[in-house]
């Protein structure tokens, strides 16, 4: 049975949606750290090339230094529930940003790949714990009545740092290289790392629980063998062996059940890694579905269009980058915007246009050819994103208010590992039938294979999207007056 201990600040909330000055210090930081790592996280994708020629190693050795940082995530994020629980906010932070700052300083200083390679998974350990910990610790200082404003801050976050990544990358490969990236990141990682050593303070009550080493286990080859399985299917357009990704596939599923099944023992004593009880929250569990398929469609076409763009209208890699920048601007200068209706109006204002306006753009993307102008796959790309900024901003806030306080820490820790899983099938799955597409359409003939290869993969976002139209009618807003809609049977 856990037991608690009252050595951190216990949380109060205050009234009329005002948030005191030292709380704000404290979301501020976090946030801050937060867009670092997500920057960093989209950094590497477009420097393979360069991995490749100054390190001498394969393309898919090269493709290690991104799918070893996904891996590590998948691992990772779904322990993060446990252990916010077990760490104060401050252990919790400073351990993070110590992991993603060595982690960043091995890259800098890499000899070869090896290196790099543990490097970046020493970063995915501390990157994978910042989103849950600025969620929690939103849902712990911030009063019911504003939280939608708060957690637009964090589409902020998430939309703003992938968007700047790759165009900051790509100026620093063209005039210092791929070491630069990490020379970059280090100095403001290490000043996040000062200013919350020197005021971050702690939140909300900390419970000490032995941690269950077969959970963790458990965990890494059930998630890890799921993203990595998943990440495996793309390539099997180009005829690579089906056999590893079967393999890790099945590895993935039975990890995965003897893990759930181990969490619903252990959550009988509080002593679960992962909590399953947030799910007796109808309102959560509707929202996980919701974004579970969202990230389905959004990840997998954010990866195909660029293509398109790249491969069938024959832009730079730059320009492709310009046509996709604004959609991902908007999706984030939205946020807080968006937080205030849902604060005021609650979910179905906002989730009911957004998946409608999701849906009818990656419809539209189903017709695109050779021939289609510019103007038209960068107005669409907008309103696809403007369309998930409507969505993603009040299911982060409707899933985590509809639970207990103490349960807060696994809901984030669900939310980020439902996005990881979902963005690994999304582009798996996209991209092997887009590159099915291309291949049969020959060497001959590329930009138009590209671009039926674009509207084959395309379709199958746009069917998922539909389906979150009615799921937008079921996701409702929860009380204000309360800390959560109580899950039922979660005592």
């Amino acid at each position: 049975m856990s037991t608690v201990h009252t050595g951190s600040t216990p949380v109060v909330r205050p009234s009329a949606g005002l948030i005191p000055a030292k709380d704000m210090a404290v979301i501020w930081v976090l946030l801050a750290a937060a867009f670092v790592a997500i920057l960093n996280e989209t950094t590497m994708g477009i420097a393979i090339p360069h991995l490749i020629t100054d390190l001498g190693i394969t393309p898919i050795a090269a493709q290690w230094v991104t799918s070893a940082f996904m891996l590590t995530m998948a691992v990772v994020i779904p322990i993060t529930g446990f252990l916010l629980r077990r760490f104060t906010t401050r252990q919790m932070f400073l351990g993070a940003i110590t992991l993603f700052s060595t982690g960043t300083l091995i890259a800098a200083l890499a000899p070869g790949f090896v290196v790099l390679l543990v490097a970046r998974v020493v970063q995915a350990s501390g990157t994978a714990i910042m989103m849950p910990l600025l969620m929690t610790t939103i849902m712990n200082l911030v009063p019911a009545s504003s939280r939608g404003r708060m957690m637009g801050r964090v589409s902020i976050v998430i939309s703003l740092a992938p968007a700047i990544g790759p165009t900051m990358s790509g100026f620093l490969l063209d005039h210092f290289g791929w070491r630069a990236i990490f020379v970059v990141v280090l100095p403001i990682a290490l000043i996040a790392m000062f200013i919350g050593w020197r005021w971050l303070t702690n939140v909300g009550e900390t419970v000490y629980a032995p941690i269950d080493l077969l959970s963790v286990v458990l965990s890494a080859f059930g998630f890890g063998g799921l993203v990595f399985g998943l990440s495996q299917i793309g390539g099997l357009g180009n005829g690579a062996n089906w056999a590893p990704m079967a393999v890790a596939l099945a590895i993935g599923v039975v990890g995965l059940a003897l893990f759930l099944w181990r969490q619903v023992l252990l959550q009988r004593d509080d002593d679960a890694l992962l909590d399953l009880r947030v799910f007796a929250s109808r309102d959560f569990s509707l929202s996980m579905i919701q974004m579970f398929l969202l990230s389905l469609a959004f990840f997998g076409s954010i990866t195909i269009i660029p293509l398109f763009l790249q491969d069938a209208l024959q832009l730079k890699a730059l320009e492709a980058g310009l046509v996709v920048l604004p959609g991902a601007l908007a999706m984030g200068l939205l946020g807080p915007v968006i937080g205030r209706i849902y604060d005021s109006h609650g979910t179905r204002i906002l989730l009911i246009p957004g998946s409608i306006l999701a849906a009818s753009m990656l419809w539209l993307f189903t017709t695109v050819t050779v021939g289609t102008p510019i103007w038209l796959v960068l107005g669409a790309q907008s309103l696809l994103s403007v369309g998930l900024a409507l969505s993603f901003t009040p299911l982060f806030t409707a899933s985590l208010a509809s639970l207990k306080p103490k349960f807060y820490s696994y809901g984030s820790a669900v939310i980020g590992t439902v996005q990881q899983v979902a963005g690994a099938a999304g582009i798996a799955v996209m991209m092997a039938v887009f590159t099915a597409i291309v291949n049969a359409g020959g060497s001959t003939e590329v930009p138009g294979a590209v671009a039926a290869g674009t509207r084959t993969a395309l379709t199958i976002g746009a069917v998922i999207a539909t389906v979150t139209i009615v799921g937008a009618f079921l996701i409702r807003k929860p009380d204000d007056e309360g800390d959560g809609a109580p899950a039922h049977g979660a005592h």
